[in-house]
């Protein structure tokens, strides 16, 4: 599944911020795509301040400038209504977390006064009334999202439907949310297959570093992977636990 130009920018930024020197051919691959699409995606991130250095010729490569300063707070008002009511729907599925309202909190502090009306605002109109099913953690959040963004595997503790438990080493895909919970769509190492995890079921989560070729996702989207009984007509050993 292709990532939106911004998803991959973003991408892209949390890569270099990694630091070192990158090869325009390692962050292709790492972003499935071209080493075209890499130089596009560079100079979209030098346009909104970024200072990011090439090193130009056959074996070319990227850096971001250590002295780069954060570009500032450039949102409209109807971005920070985006920004704010999802935040306000985040509170509702980790409640237990001060992530979210640590986020609020912050963004009154440097917003100007005309976005911070309207971001009051925004929060206070907003009001969730479905309740998550299973709560998560925002911290679980950031290291799922923190390996794939690295192509690095994590290994943790799981309880599947049944109660059984088990140790899982998994390279992490995506986490979606589908029908009022949220999952990790992985390929399970030891079991030499795509799984559906239950975040809230997830234990003891931890990175593992070390190289590795991550495995390609089976079908064009998840969506489809998910509607076409987890790939089973294309693909086998693809479960949910």
């Amino acid at each position: 599944m292709d990532e939106t130009p911004t998803a991959r920018t973003l991408h892209l930024l949390s890569l270099l911020r990694s630091g070192g020197d990158w090869p325009a051919a390692d962050l292709a691959r790492r972003l499935r795509v071209s080493v075209r699409t890499v130089r596009r995606d560079a100079q979209r991130l030098r346009e909104l301040g970024y200072d990011v250095r090439a090193r130009p010729g056959p074996g070319s490569s990227y850096q971001l400038h250590p002295g780069v300063k954060i570009p500032p707070l450039l949102f409209t008002e109807d971005e920070i209504s985006v920004i704010i009511a999802g935040l306000r729907v985040l509170e509702a599925w980790v409640p237990d977390d001060p992530a979210t309202s640590a986020a609020l909190l912050k963004l009154d502090q440097v917003l100007p006064r005309r976005l911070r009306r309207r971001a009051a605002a925004t929060a206070l109109v907003t009001e969730v009334l479905q309740q998550p099913a299973a709560v998560i953690t925002a911290a679980t959040i950031g290291v799922l999202a923190d390996a794939v963004a690295g192509d690095t595997r994590v290994r943790f503790q799981y309880t599947d439907r049944n109660g059984g438990r088990s140790e899982r080493l998994i390279e992490p895909y995506r986490h979606i949310l589908r029908n009022g919970r949220w999952y990790v769509v992985g390929f399970d190492v030891c079991r030499a297959g795509w799984r559906l995890f239950c975040i809230d079921r997830i234990r003891d989560l931890t990175p593992v570093p070390g190289d590795h070729e991550p495995h390609a996702f089976p079908d064009l989207s998840i969506e489809r992977w998910l509607t076409s009984d987890f790939g089973r007509a294309a693909t086998t050993g693809t479960l949910t636990e």
